[in-house]
């Protein structure tokens, strides 16, 4: 039973640090789980040696310890092949191929929520800044839908971790709400208005009142838009200005500035009774200030937003190379619907043509978008190149060549499956029955498809 139980456990990267901490008699943060491809070769995870000495005289792990870490054994823990010191400290290697048969005999609990702990923390408002903007296709930047694919992907993420997500804001135009949705992007594409305009006119009393009572009058005062000393007033009510930006003074406030916050607040109202929620604000990087201004400015205007966790996760900026006017998203898709409708004619012929050959050409095209602005980590530049000549179903950078090659290998599943149900194969084992023993190396040649 022990054997079924340790099969069926899934294996997290933060359990697993936790153990190693514990069994190492240090925090966790010493660990750093490996990402580098050529030092995945030797090792899974690492305690640098500089981390080693503030706990070990020498910075020396007694051997006791060592054998402590290689004798861990837990239903949520991998097997481990060997822990040893070396010049860069503390390495532990997990025995891959054991591992690989775990997850791949049944990886149906990575597909479940994880029980949450703390209940207090579950409620997660996931704000998407730079949709509060697009208000039409063509106001929808290649930036922006940077940030709508990053913040879909985190809202997947944070429920499988057991997390409320409440997307905002509602998609504020028809045409974006379907064009996000051929994308494949759950958002929200309705919301009650009236209550968001009532919470801006009171923002506006609210904003006029502080500016008068702090002698600000001089200013002239435009009817769309209301200047506010951000420093000022945050210090007379005895905010902290921690973590943001040292020159965050001087803010024209906006009509459409005071409905982003008072969406924010809206769902913060309607969500939240007794417990905390924490915000998280996707924000474009040429927005980054933008946004810091309008965090402090909901902070000045409901004193009870105080309580609310606001975190920024700033999505670096998109360029397209050899080019003086970049393309909207909407534009950048139907050119690479088109690139991708020529390579496919290139393949297969004539033959590509009629409403289902639109539709795999769409979906294929979708799926090559999302590759290209999401396979770049989020900080960095994503540099596209849109010339004609570049979307191709060779070479493994290309997002056609992955979808490419994933709808062929689907193509052969089909295939094997159909002959199966014909009796031209015989059927495939459960994966449980299978043996894995062979797969002792990790493959590191590059084979083409």
């Amino acid at each position: 039973m022990e054997a079924e139980t340790c099969g069926t456990a899934a294996v997290y990267v933060s359990e697993v640090l936790r153990a190693l901490g514990n069994a190492l008699q240090a925090p966790p943060t010493v660990w750093f789980k490996e990402s580098s491809q050529k030092n995945l070769r030797s090792r899974d995870f690492l305690v640098p040696r500089g981390a080693l000495r503030k706990s070990f005289p020498d910075g020396e792990v007694p051997a006791e310890l060592i054998l402590t870490l290689l004798s861990l054994d837990a239903p949520d823990l991998p097997p481990l092949r060997q822990c040893l010191q070396c010049d860069a400290g503390l390495v532990v290697q997990l025995d891959r191929p054991a591992l690989f048969y775990r997850v791949l005999r049944d990886f149906a609990p990575y597909l479940k929520p994880l029980p949450s702990a703390d209940h207090g923390q579950d409620i997660v408002i996931l704000n998407c800044a730079p949709l509060h903007s697009a208000k039409s296709l063509d106001a929808l930047r290649l930036s922006h839908l940077r940030a709508a694919l990053l913040a879909d992907h985190l809202a997947e993420v944070l429920t499988l971790n057991g997390k409320h997500v409440y997307p905002v804001p509602a998609v504020p135009s028809k045409e974006v709400e379907e064009f996000l949705s051929q994308l494949g992007i759950s958002w929200p594409s309705s919301g009650d208005t009236s209550l968001v305009e009532e919470t801006v006119s009171s923002f506006k009393d609210f904003l006029r009142d502080c500016v008068q009572n702090a002698g600000d009058g001089n200013h002239t005062q435009s009817p769309d838009e209301i200047r506010v000393q951000l420093k000022t007033s945050a210090e007379k009510h005895n905010l902290t200005l921690e973590g943001y930006a040292p020159n965050l003074d001087f803010f024209l406030v906006s009509e459409d500035d005071l409905r982003h916050v008072a969406r924010l607040q809206r769902s913060v109202q309607d969500l939240v009774q007794t417990s905390p929620c924490t915000v998280l604000h996707i924000i474009s990087c040429e927005e980054e200030f933008h946004q810091q201004k309008l965090d402090l400015l909901w902070r000045l205007m409901v004193p009870s937003s105080r309580d609310v966790t606001q975190k920024h996760l700033i999505c670096g900026p998109v360029k397209v190379l050899n080019s003086t006017a970049p393309p909207s998203s909407s534009q950048y898709f139907q050119l690479r619907k088109s690139q991708m409708l020529e390579a496919s004619v290139m393949k297969y012929g004539e033959s590509v043509k009629g409403d289902s050959w639109d539709e795999i050409i769409t979906s294929l095209t979708s799926a090559a978008v999302k590759f290209e602005l999401m396979a770049t980590p989020h900080r960095s530049q994503v540099n596209l190149n849109l010339e004609d000549g570049n979307i191709t179903t060779k070479g493994t950078k290309s997002g056609a060549f992955v979808m490419y090659n994933c709808a062929r290998l689907a193509t052969m599943f089909d295939s094997y499956n159909d002959a199966a149900s014909e009796g031209i194969y015989p059927e495939f084992p459960p994966a449980g029955d299978l043996s894995y023993s062979s797969l002792r190396e990790e493959v590191r040649e590059r084979y083409s498809i």
